[in-house]
């Protein structure tokens, strides 16, 4: 199994910055690429950015060149740094991943979220 753990929301003012945490536990070494979601009232869950093992990233338009994605594989953490935040932005952070547990080619992946974190960002 794998645990997520999201921290670091919190509420901030527009053009403020937030760093977002994610810390995972249990069979780590399963996990290959890792996304941050989020999931604003009234709005589908979206893909914000996401970042595989070796480190390359995806982001989706709406925080180009204001987010960054990255992970330390040794504290087995991710991140989500938002600089100059939107009101926009306002939802619910969640941490995702798929690891096949297995460790045959035919093994089943399986998905794994945090329990999400809430970025309230005022006007």
């Amino acid at each position: 199994q794998v645990q997520l753990v999201e921290s670091g929301g919190g509420l901030v003012q527009a053009g403020d910055s937030l760093r977002l945490s994610c810390t995972a536990s249990g069979r780590t070494r399963s996990i290959n690429d890792m996304s941050w979601y989020r999931l604003a009232p009234g709005k589908q869950r979206e893909l914000v950015a996401s970042i595989t093992r070796g480190g390359s990233t995806n982001y989706a338009d709406f925080v180009k060149g204001r987010f960054t994605i990255s992970r330390d594989n040794a504290k087995n953490t991710l991140y989500l740094q938002m600089n100059s935040l939107k009101p926009q932005d306002t939802a619910v952070y969640y941490c995702y991943t798929r690891a096949k547990l297995g460790a045959a080619v035919e093994s089943p992946a399986y998905d794994f979220w945090g329990q999400g974190t809430q970025v309230t960002v005022s006007s």
